[in-house]
């Protein structure tokens, strides 16, 4: 038992740190996500728009997946803070994407159109899904 205790005493800190930059790197990320896309999406939300809704629930998840796959994997705060900001370039490359295939993506999302925020949420999911795995290293340890 005080192995254990000796553990979380010395391990604590740690987490409370990687945590708190990995949700810190979220919450960063998201604020400038909605400030870079051309729909405002909080003031959509407010209105009822639930494609705004479905769009920001993409972003969310597809910004927490890969950040959480650096938390698992970083072997630095450093390395977690890079690898965050390349997840949140590349889900604005997945929106752009979308965006050239659907035409007018952020008008859609104004417009409500759910099949346009449901494809935005697929495209994020599964580039999400891709970059977690690329990042994902088991046999690395933290320093």
């Amino acid at each position: 038992m005080k192995a254990a205790v000796e553990s979380f005493v010395s391990g604590f800190p740690s987490f409370l740190i990687y945590t708190g930059t990995a949700g810190g790197l979220l919450l960063l990320a998201c604020t400038f996500y909605i400030l870079l896309t051309p729909q405002k999406e909080m003031a959509l939300l407010r209105s009822g728009n639930a494609s705004a809704g479905l769009a920001l629930a993409g972003v969310i998840i597809g910004l927490a997946i890969p950040i959480a796959s650096c938390l698992a994997s970083s072997v630095s705060l450093a390395d977690l803070i890079i690898w965050g900001i390349v997840a949140l370039l590349i889900q604005i490359l997945a929106f752009r994407f979308v965006d050239l295939i659907l035409r007018d993506l952020p008008k859609r999302i104004e417009n409500d159109e759910a099949g346009a925020a449901i494809l935005l949420i697929a495209v994020k999911i599964a580039s999400a899904l891709i970059i977690s795995s690329a990042l994902w290293d088991p046999n690395v340890a933290r320093l």
